[in-house]
């Protein structure tokens, strides 16, 4: 029995509840895309408004990324995602009773408040319970339940929907975030020392100091620092987030509409590439932890997954916009999603790196690229579809987009940490204080006008 107690940590029962909450909320997120052609035709939407649905979720989600990261480093991760796992749950469970496009767009919105702050919230919550050797698999494991959620979306909704409709969809996914939030409450603490199943040796292993977690609450938040350390990596997560978006809105319609695939198709093509990602998520975490511990270099075991990872989707990307097989364009759609997602749990990881105590307010950053680029992707792609009649132009848009994000990805500095930089403020404050207290230690002489010209006459 105390064998058993020792391999099944609290902090692993801690990550499992998490990746539970990333694949429901991913199903809560990603179910709109599989009831919009439906949900069009019921409602007699346009390609437009049906987009505007979409991106309504992405405005207030890219808000909350910051707000809800802030949050969770001044008052915990554990009364934040309670209060923001019970928006999106009932927004869930309220589409269900949604009668037109005003109450779809509201709902939406709702749904983007609740889900926003949840992702950097859950990052803050690893600050103090992952060691950094488990970091980049604690993020690619919950990341990639994120996409097993997109991935068996498609077969679970339309199966609700052809046994009662899509509003069911909506009310028993509501109901199922409900109960994700008991759970949590009943699980969860902020820190390894609130938690009574925690074992000495555990929180040795996780490197966590007593009352750090209340220290870091007290601290007060160094904006300035946290812009300039995290910008770049935003930049890189909009680049990743764009396509990612077209994934999680467009791929049914662009399956249906530009490849022909009929409604019970759709229930595994647009699976298959979510699946890829699946794996993805968790091979890209590992492979970073494990190039870290091989070789000590943290900027090479976050970078190298980076460039890899949306190099390996552009070089798929592209041919797939031209090939004219409908099975040869999926395949070459999931291998691009399955290189676009090793790179998610290092972005996810890379505020850890850098912002330390701070990492919610900085996943918060990062993930706003996320946001913004929900705001901008759907409508976009509908816009330029409606546009053009063709779905190549927004697929290779993404693809541009990728490629600067390889460029910038090359930049990202994991040893320039917030933390490094108030360490440097502190030496140096010492330091000019020392200055200050030696020159007000020496004697004051006071210099005459008469006695100052002559060693300026003698330096002449």
């Amino acid at each position: 029995m105390k064998q058993h107690a020792q391999r099944v940590k609290t902090r692993h029962i801690i990550l499992a509840v998490m990746c539970l909450m990333y694949f429901i909320s991913y199903i809560d997120r990603v179910n709109i895309a599989v009831a919009g052609p439906l949900i069009r035709h019921e409602m007699g939407l346009t390609t437009v408004q049906l987009g505007l649905v979409f991106s309504a979720f992405a405005y207030p989600y890219a808000v909350m990324q910051i707000v809800g990261g802030w949050l969770s480093d001044k008052y915990g991760p554990k009364l934040v995602l309670t209060v923001l796992s019970l928006i999106w749950g009932a927004a869930t469970l309220a589409t269900g009773f949604a009668g037109g496009v005003a109450m779809l767009v509201l709902l939406r919105f709702a749904l983007g408040v609740g889900e926003g702050g949840a992702f950097p919230t859950a990052t803050r919550a690893f600050t103090y319970w992952m060691p950094v050797g488990e970091r980049g698999f604690a993020q690619g494991i919950t990341h990639s339940f994120a996409r097993l959620g997109g991935a068996v979306t498609p077969p679970l909704v339309l199966a609700v929907v052809a046994a009662g409709g899509w509003r069911d969809a909506f009310i028993l996914l509501g109901i199922a975030s409900l109960l994700w939030t008991l759970l949590y409450l009943f699980v969860f603490t902020n820190s390894p020392e609130q938690n009574r199943r925690v074992t000495p040796e555990e929180t040795a292993e996780i490197g966590y100091r007593r009352g750090d977690c209340e220290r870091a609450k007290h601290a007060a938040t160094p904006w300035r620092k946290l812009l300039r350390r995290m910008w770049l990596v935003t930049f890189v997560d909009f680049c990743y987030g764009w396509l990612l978006w077209v994934y999680l809105t467009w791929l049914p319609s662009y399956l249906k509409e530009s490849r022909g695939f009929d409604l019970k198709q759709l229930a595994l093509f647009t699976a298959l590439p979510l699946l890829a990602g699946v794996v993805g998520d968790t091979l890209g975490g590992v492979v970073s932890d494990r190039l870290f511990k091989w070789t000590g270099r943290l900027r090479f075991a976050r970078c190298a997954v980076l460039v890899v990872g949306m190099g390996g989707s552009l070089a798929f990307l592209l041919p797939m916009v031209s090939v004219s097989n409908p099975m040869v364009a999926v395949l070459f759609l999931s291998a691009s999603f399955f290189f676009l997602e090793i790179t998610n749990p290092v972005l996810w990881t890379l505020p850890l790196d850098i912002a330390g105590k701070y990492a919610g307010t900085a996943g918060g950053m990062m993930n706003t690229g996320f946001g913004i680029a929900g705001m901008v992707s759907p409508v976009a792609f509908g816009y330029l579809i409606e546009r053009t009649g063709s779905y190549s132009v927004p697929f290779t848009i993404s693809a541009g987009l990728l490629a600067l994000g390889i460029v910038a990805a090359l930049f990202i500095d994991t040893s320039r940490t917030v933390e490094a930089d108030e360490e440097r403020e502190r030496l140096m404050g010492a330091q000019e204080a020392g200055a200050f207290a030696f020159l007000d230690a020496v004697p004051t002489v006071r210099l005459e006008r008469h006695t100052l010209r002559r060693p300026l006459r003698w330096w002449r």
